[in-house]
């Protein structure tokens, strides 16, 4: 009997061992893993439903389209900062981190912007697509091969001297085109803005035949009221296409011709 216990302690003792063993081995593999880039995990924020970016896209963002790549680097070095910097110069990009997981795989996480309205230039007497929206923040961030927003239209002389809704002088213009995209009734009815030179706004709606003279993105509560009464009351009683202009840009009045 007691030489069955010492037999059984043995086998004990030596199964043990390998579960010692077979665990520093686990441990070392996966302290091995941690020091290099084992994949790359690629999270796209998809706002309001875009879909801008593929991951095959934001690949070749932080590889430099290939030339540069990272999987299977050694952690100490890969520069996380300059990564970053390299996806955020790319205008599909808003915002993005990057970080390791405890199984050596990058994150990236990305943010991509929100557009407001797609700009459209005139040359010689037609329109081309110029290959840029208007987002959130006032920048303009090129069209996506991969998708294409439903946002309103906007045109006109502005924005050749333009380039960029960033700045005090411009806030009034990208409040009118927030106003537009976050009401869904105008998101829905208004279809196109052209701005002048002078920054005076006129639209175009998705039903009907007439143009709205807005004026310059002032005033928005008042005119926007004034508007949605024409939309209410006034259209449905007479005609959608009973006018062809309608004006809501001086005070305390409504024109219709």
């Amino acid at each position: 009997m007691f030489s069955t216990f010492k037999s059984s302690k043995k086998w004990l003792f030596a199964f043990g061992g390998l579960l010692s063993l077979f665990g520093l081995i686990a441990f070392t593999e996966i302290r091995h893993g941690q020091k290099h880039v084992r994949s790359v995990i690629i999270r796209i924020n998809q706002t309001d439903g875009y879909h801008f970016l593929t991951r095959r896209d934001a690949i070749g963002y932080l590889t430099n389209e290939g030339a540069d790549p990272v999987v299977g680097k050694d952690y100490a070095d890969v520069d996380l900062r300059r990564l970053e910097k390299r996806l955020k110069q790319h205008g599909l990009v808003k915002n993005c981190q990057i970080s390791r997981d405890l199984t050596g795989a990058l994150l990236v996480v990305i943010e991509q912007p929100r557009p407001l309205a797609r700009l459209m230039a005139s040359g010689d007497g037609t329109r081309t697509v110029s290959g840029q929206y208007v987002s959130e923040d006032g920048h303009f961030f090129p069209i996506s091969m991969n998708y294409s927003a439903r946002v309103p239209i906007l045109t006109g002389n502005y924005f050749a001297q333009n380039r960029s809704l960033v700045s005090e002088r411009n806030q009034p213009l990208l409040d009118l085109l927030k106003r537009i995209h976050d009401d869904p009734f105008w998101r829905a009815q208004i279809a196109e803005l052209s701005v002048d030179e002078q920054g005076e706004v006129t639209m175009w709606p998705q039903m009907g035949n007439h143009r709205i003279e807005f004026g310059p993105p002032t005033e928005l509560d008042a005119k926007f009221r004034k508007l949605k009464l024409v939309y209410t009351d006034v259209l449905p009683a007479k005609g959608w296409d009973r006018y062809s202009r309608v004006s809501v840009q001086y005070r305390n009045q409504i024109v219709c011709e």
